[in-house]
């Protein structure tokens, strides 16, 4: 897909981090983009600075994301991609003992829904809807091509650490729903894709003590650095024109490969 002014983008989860390096490439290249995200100065300001529009939206809720998708096709028309990159973590052991009495707790069920519902249906919510707006739109060449879908999961969907089970179910039911779209969507012009980022500087990386931030920087294989948000925008672009790029899972990690702990 050649990008350019003609096409419009939406990019979930772009008021920081990696969604936010990702709406900055789009609008560098010309391409007019959406900023979906529930932090609004943030996510205003971003969309100032790259000549884009906000939309605050909440990718868990149908009515949220139907107006949010409304305002930015009202504003720059048909959105030709999306970017899905809205989602969190947490850290809760399946089962736990109290250290002074024994007592075993589970992880609670409404906190490992909501990391589903996030990042999984979430996901899932933004593509149906766009895709569905996506299909009613001329094809932009002569392939046929209608538009582009890349999704972010991470490496814990293949090597998830202790107390990552709702967060590797998540990102692990975002890569394997990647190729099943995409064959629903090959009929229709629309590639989906999917990038699996390894440990990369985000605010809540960054929100860490500085010494944990270089433990984790030590421990990728090449380069021995933290990822950094622009090179998954690197990615994501690559994928957008590259028109043979489709149906695939690509781990983006200097090859490191996440231990227990």
């Amino acid at each position: 897909m050649k990008l350019d002014s003609s096409i419009a983008a939406v990019v979930t989860g772009s008021a920081s981090g990696l969604g936010a390096a990702t709406a900055r490439a789009l609008a560098a290249k010309g391409v007019k983009v959406a900023i979906f995200d529930l932090q609004e100065e943030k996510g205003k300001a971003i969309a100032e600075e790259i000549g884009g529009i906000f939309c605050e939206v909440n990718v868990m809720d149908d009515a949220s994301v139907d107006a949010g998708l409304a305002k930015a096709r009202a504003a720059h028309g048909q959105e030709r991609i999306l970017v899905n990159c809205a989602g969190t973590a947490n850290a809760i052991k399946t089962i736990s003992r109290d250290r002074e009495t024994g007592a075993v707790k589970h992880f609670p069920m409404d906190a490992f829904t909501f990391i589903v519902n996030l990042n999984l249906i979430g996901t899932f919510r933004c593509i149906a809807k766009s895709a569905a707006g996506m299909v009613t739109a001329d094809p932009i060449d002569e392939l046929g091509q209608r538009g582009v879908i890349i999704n972010t999961a991470s490496v814990a969907a293949e090597d998830g650490q202790i107390g990552q089970a709702a967060y590797s179910a998540s990102k692990g039911g975002v890569v394997g729903m990647t190729l099943p779209i995409a064959r629903d969507l090959m009929n229709e012009g629309i590639r989906v894709n999917t990038i699996l980022p390894g440990i990369f500087e985000t605010p809540l990386m960054k929100s860490l003590p500085e010494k944990a931030q270089e433990s984790l920087a030590a421990s990728v294989p090449f380069p021995k650095r933290l990822g950094r948000p622009e090179e998954y925008a690197n990615l994501a672009l690559a994928m957008i024109e590259n028109d043979y790029w489709n149906g695939e899972d690509v781990r983006l990690d200097g090859a490191i490969r996440m231990a227990p702990r």
